[in-house]
Order: structure tokens, then sequence, then C-alpha cells
């Protein structure tokens, strides 16, 4: 019975009964003991279980250690072998502190260089063949939404995509799809990736970039409109080129010579950032001619001027 809130909760998400037993997903009760007395009856140590990052030992000491995830469904976080490395918690009551909690860093668990659902992604690239497509999603559920839908997916842990996180989505793909929210949160985190994957960037290393419609998440899509939707969607994808000059194009209105000089100079500046030479001389004469299209003035014909 204390289940069932979740369970209700999952079924509103779109997310049958027949599905949690392909994600492993689950539920940890309201109670700040029940896991840890479930454990310890069966042979575990609180010390071993404070290591596992699955209970709490509180910080003044002398108190007993606690349950980390209280009333929570839980998503098991696995590396790429498919192991169990730690735990993401979505809180139950809407007045938590955290909606999404996850597990901390252990000496398994490393939250910069994992990726939420990588064993079935890597499973679906496989059956999928070459042009197959990875998708970089937000969430625990737009990452089971897409692998529903037969889209190999993944999500970062909370955090802003990682060097590391990139290198590991780069050895799956060639180009990985980024898929963000149109919300100021999810351009933000847009452009913190352009920022961060600029320097990394080489022939045959890049990604490019999806948003979905309607200010709708992949889970949205595929609860509203089905996989066929959200696979369409998904397919719609930018260059990280074009996603590079349109963010710097639209930092500031480009209505005196100091704005569009001011252009000019942060597009030379994310050129010179790529590490690998030929690649950033190919970024520059590519951003450069861009920006000459866009101040082309219009000609006696309606063509460019001369």
């Amino acid at each position: 019975p204390s289940g069932k809130a979740a369970r209700d909760y999952l079924l509103r998400r779109g997310l049958p009964e027949t599905e949690w037993k392909r994600f492993r997903i689950g539920f940890s009760p309201a109670s700040r003991t029940a896991l840890k007395d479930y454990l310890i009856a069966k042979g575990a140590r609180p010390a071993e279980l404070i290591d596992a990052g699955l209970l709490i030992a509180p910080e003044e000491g002398g108190a007993a250690p606690y349950d980390r995830f209280r009333d929570r469904i839980i998503f098991p976080i696995a590396d790429a072998r498919g192991r169990i490395v730690s735990f993401g918690g979505r809180a139950m009551d809407p007045e938590a502190r955290a909606k999404y909690l996850n597990g901390p860093e252990t000496s398994l668990f490393s939250k910069g260089r994992l990726l939420y659902g990588l064993p079935e992604a890597r499973k679906l690239l496989h059956a999928g063949g070459d042009d197959t497509a990875l998708v970089v999603v937000e969430g625990y559920m737009d990452a089971i939404a897409c692998q529903r839908a037969g889209v190999a997916a993944v999500a970062p842990l909370g955090t802003a995509l990682t060097e590391d996180q990139m290198e590991v989505l780069w050895r799956l793909h060639p180009e990985p799809t980024l898929c963000f929210d149109r919300d100021g949160a999810g351009m933000h985190a847009a452009s913190r990736v352009i920022d961060r994957a600029l320097p990394l960037l080489k022939p045959g290393k890049s990604f490019r970039f999806a948003i979905v419609t309607g200010g709708k998440d992949p889970d949205d899509v595929l609860r509203e409109q089905g996989p066929t939707a959200l696979k369409a969607q998904l397919a719609e994808t930018t260059p990280f080129v074009d996603a590079l000059f349109v963010r710097e194009r639209d930092q500031e209105p480009l209505d005196t010579p100091e704005h569009k000089a001011g252009l000019k100079v942060r597009l030379r500046e994310r050129a010179a950032s790529i590490a690998d030479k030929d690649l950033a001389q190919a970024y520059r004469e590519e951003l450069l001619g861009r920006l000459d299209t866009l101040f082309a003035r219009p000609g006696p014909g309606g063509q460019g001027a001369p």
C-alpha cells in the first residue's frame, strides 16, 4: 500500500506496469530505516551501506545512520557493463528540497563519468546498425521514453554534460544528438555543452542538437503523440556549427558597428578555442563566411553588394 502513490504517478506519466521490470524501477518508502532494516537482516553491515551511498551517517555523530532515499521512486544507475553502482530517486513529496536525488560519489560511482541508461542504449545502437542515432536527453524519464520508442538515449546524472561523459559518448557514436528543453534552463544547459565541447571537437567527434517542439520534452511527446512522432522530432537536428553561430548571433542586437564587431571577435575566439588546428581553421572560415552573408548589403537587384 505504501507504494500506491508511486505506482499511480508512473501510470500518469504514461509508463505502464509492464515496463517497470524492464527498467528496474522501484520505490523507497517514507520510513527512515526501511532499507537499512531489510538489508541488515540480510547480513549487510551499516558501514558498508554508508560506503555504498545507501545510508547517511549524521555528521554530528552519535545518531544512528538512516536511509538516504525516502519516499522516492527509484531508478537504478548502471555502469557501462550493466552493473548497478548507484541509484537516483524522484521525490513523491512536491515540497521535498530536492526533486531528484542521486547517490553520492563512491569508489563505484562517479556522476561525472557515467550516464543513465547507457547499457540499454548500447544494445539499441548495436541492434540498429551504423545509421542509428545516439541521443542525450535531460532526465531519467526522457531516457526511458526514448528507449521505449527504440531510440538509443542516455541522460547525464543531475549535472551538465562533462568532458568525461563526452568521451564516453564519442566512443559509441561520432556525432551524438543533444536534446534539450526549449526553456531557459534547457538553453543554458545547451550553451554550457557548446563551451565545454568546443576544445575537444575533432573530425569524427562532434555533436548535433535537437529540440522537441511545442515546449514538450521527449517523455511528453511519447505519451501524447507516440513513438513515431518522437523519432521524427529527434531526427530533426542542427549541426554544431549552426548552434554555435546562432548562439553568438543572438547574444545582443546587431544594431551598431560595435555590436557587429563584437560578434566577429566572439566568432574568431570560439573557432580558436578548438584544439585541432585544421578543424579550428575550418570553423573560422565557416563562421566568418556566415557573418559576411549576414551583413551583406542588398545590391540593386536585391542581391548582396560586391
